[in-house]
């Protein structure tokens, strides 16, 4: 038989260390199948562990060196790695949920997932602290379990690959004390063994107890052993809860020790006894020998698990979100108890058959290639420890981060990330960082304006490059230098979109494109001025009659006219609106010119003498005026030079047949005018008369039009 199991390839060897015994399991995965080739129990000669908390590592140590020699004995073969599992005594999970919203929907990928898995556990590790600040104990967090996902608020399964704004993520993340960790550590190296992979005991009872294809189901696992009882909550496909309470066997014995008066041993002994036989005999602490009858010891013990009994039913209801569960599995010594699944059952509301004891029931996948094996709930846990190696490979290292030493619980896929969470280097500092956004407002409406991108972090893994998801092995060197962040959002007032666009509106009948202005704060400002946080900005969409002249460099005077109706300066003008007016162009600067200065500003034609020019004004008389104004230059009393009265160009809309066309050019138009505008051959009478009607009459072809004047022109048979 030794040599056969020479040749059964890797044996990994599980040991559940626990506070009245110490069980060690070895064997191999094969086709699907985990086969046991040995396992032995070593109970602690002294009390070296109380509530499943290590007290003296020696002793402790000495008795996994005992388990270990027996295996090897009927292993035939050295062991120097083992599996280990820590007690749901010192556990502390967080639940929480955490989201990431883009900027536009895009495709999510595996490192949009991780990421918003690192954001959960961060959150999960800082509300952690903040709920135990009375503690000096430094946590790590051993492990994270992703409940759900979500897409744009609505559940889903698997994010990647879809396409999302907004993506959430519903997360369980587990922490133990440094202490316990090196505690185990310790006592493991005592026996010559290196840790291979750490697990938490609810994790490795679950692995046997409700298998994958269960975990649908809303039921829970109670793992009662001698110091604590040990609770896991599933619930569609996922371990969702971990709970403990520090009651479990241990305190049914300690209530025999005081009834009895006996040592703990032979506590135990009677505790275990009246599950099997009907009258037990025990010898007391002052030699005498005595009995106790079966019924008597649980009736002793009654009230001791009806109280242990509802404290699990209370931790289950709270950690299942105040509601009963379907089933619940009990495995562990301390749930053998008779009376135990019933009184528990009865706490929960639901029927005594749904809480079972679970032992051999669910090691059908198990094979025992050894004589007699034990199959009953004790050995749920210890196999299901070998069992979690398979599943993760999990252990604590020790990597380099800027210079520090620290300790990472590997779980087989450690990253960058990781190590730099541990640190608790600033999760910002990892990700390019946008510099300083401007906000401000345009016409009553927020507006932003994001800043620039900054670099990302410069990361390097044992002097090559790498980036945040870059894998990390124990004695790797990390050197993260902080991402930047990008220049501050800045900005013209010209560039806003509003400013782009020009106000159109026609001018004693010429169309003119001006820009459109604005204020900032209450005052008028340049397109060049810089916007700042918190600027309010009104963008105008319409100028004044008198600012309208100032941009055009010409005098405002005579009749002032808004659309053909009567206006002042101050009238405001909007988009296609027609102005006009008769400036009173004074030519006094033309008298104090010399000739020769007369002739260049002519040159350069000013806006007043551009103004005559579009208008019917005889040149000559203009010429005659300013001569007549020059030989006068030097008479201390010159006569006022009459100015003449203008009349500028201005656009007029009209109706011709059903149609609207704009006229431009004239200051005055006639109804013979129309005919420049339309398709209307005037030959082509062909014995036929033409009618020509203005306003639903018969209409002169010199009589004057106005705008909005309805014309009708047509042939009619004679």
């Amino acid at each position: 038989m030794a040599g056969v199991r020479e040749n059964q390839g890797q044996i990994v060897f599980g040991l559940d260390i626990g506070t009245r015994s110490i069980v060690g399991t070895a064997g191999y995965m094969s086709g699907g199948s985990f086969h046991v080739l040995a396992q032995y129990a070593k109970e602690h000669e002294t009390r070296a562990m109380l509530d499943g908390q290590i007290h003296d590592i020696g002793k402790v140590g000495e008795t996994i060196l005992q388990v270990k020699k027996k295996l090897e004995e009927d292993l035939n073969r050295n062991l120097t790695e083992v599996c280990i599992a820590a007690a749901g005594r010192v556990l502390r999970t967080v639940t929480t949920y955490a989201e990431c919203t883009f900027e536009s929907e895009r495709e999510i990928t595996e490192e949009d997932v991780l990421s918003l898995s690192t954001m959960g556990v961060e959150k999960a590790y800082e509300e952690f602290m903040k709920s135990n600040t009375e503690t000096d104990m430094k946590f790590y967090c051993v492990g994270y379990t992703p409940m759900r996902y979500y897409m744009n608020g609505y559940q889903i399964g698997n994010l990647e690959g879809h396409k999302a704004k907004k993506i959430g993520i519903d997360l369980i993340a587990t922490f133990l004390p440094d202490d316990v960790v090196d505690g185990l550590y310790k006592a493991v190296e005592l026996a010559g063994l290196h840790v291979a992979n750490l697990t938490l005991e609810p994790i490795a009872a679950i692995q046997v107890a409700i298998p994958e294809k269960f975990r649908m189901l809303n039921m829970a696992l109670v793992d009662v052993g001698a110091g604590t009882s040990d609770i896991s909550i599933t619930k569609d496909g996922t371990i969702t809860a971990y709970g403990m309470i520090p009651v479990a066997g241990d305190s049914l014995t300690d209530i025999i020790v005081q009834h009895c008066l006996v040592e703990f041993e032979t506590a135990e002994y009677i505790k275990r006894s009246c599950m099997e036989q009907d009258m037990i005999e025990y010898q007391d602490i002052i030699g005498l020998p005595q009995t106790i009858n079966k019924k008597d010891v649980l009736a002793l013990l009654e009230p001791s698990v009806d109280k242990m009994t509802q404290m699990v039913a209370d931790t289950i209801m709270e950690l299942n979100g105040d509601k009963s569960v379907s089933a619940v599995f009990v495995v562990g010594g301390g749930g053998m108890i008779p009376g135990y699944t019933e009184k528990l059952a009865e706490k929960l509301g639901i029927v005594k058959e749904r809480v079972a004891i679970r032992g051999k029931e669910v090691m059908q996948a198990i094979e025992f290639e050894m004589d007699k094996p034990r199959k009953d709930s004790m050995m749920v846990t210890p196999i299901g420890i070998c069992l979690s190696y398979y599943e993760q490979s999990n252990n604590f290292i020790f990597v380099e981060f800027n210079n520090e030493r620290i300790k990472l619980y590997d779980n087989g896929k450690l990253s960058v990330t990781d190590a730099a969470m541990q640190l608790q280097f600033p999760n910002e500092d990892l990700f390019p960082k946008r510099g300083e956004a401007l906000v401000f407002e345009v016409n009553g409406k927020s507006r932003m304006v994001r800043g620039m991108q900054g670099e990302a972090a410069v990361i390097m893994v044992n002097g090559d490059p790498g980036d945040m998801y870059t894998q990390v092995h124990s004695g790797d060197r990390i050197t993260v230098v902080p991402s930047t962040m990008g220049e501050a959002a800045t900005m013209e007032l010209g560039k806003l979109p509003e400013l782009g666009e020009q106000l159109h509106i026609y001018v004693n009948g010429k169309k003119l494109d001006m820009p459109k202005t604005a204020e900032v704060n209450g005052k008028r400002e340049n397109e060049y001025y810089q916007i700042q946080t918190g600027d309010v900005i009104r963008v105008f969409n319409s100028y004044t009659v008198q600012e309208i002249a100032e941009f055009l460099d010409m005098p405002l005077g005579g009749d002032i006219r808004v659309n053909d109706t009567s206006a002042q300066p101050d009238t405001k003008v909007y988009e296609n609106f027609t102005v006009s007016w008769n400036p009173e162009i004074s030519l006094s600067y033309v008298a104090s010119a010399k000739e020769e200065d007369y002739e260049e500003e002519m040159q350069v034609e000013p806006v007043a003498v551009r103004a005559i020019n579009q208008v019917d004004v005889n040149p000559v008389a203009v010429q005659e005026t300013v001569q007549a104004t020059s030989d006068t230059k030097d008479e201390e009393a010159a006569e006022e030079i009459p100015q003449p009265k203008i009349s500028l160009p201005r656009p007029m809309s009209v109706l011709v047949n059903r149609m609207p066309i704009t006229m431009n050019g004239k200051a005055e138009y006639v109804f013979v005018d129309v005919f420049d505008y339309i398709d209307f051959d005037l030959k082509a009478s062909a014995g036929r008369s033409i009618v020509t009607n203005l306003n639903g009459r018969a209409a002169g072809y010199m009589e004057n039009l106005k705008d909005g004047d309805v014309i009708e022109i047509y042939w009619k048979p004679l």
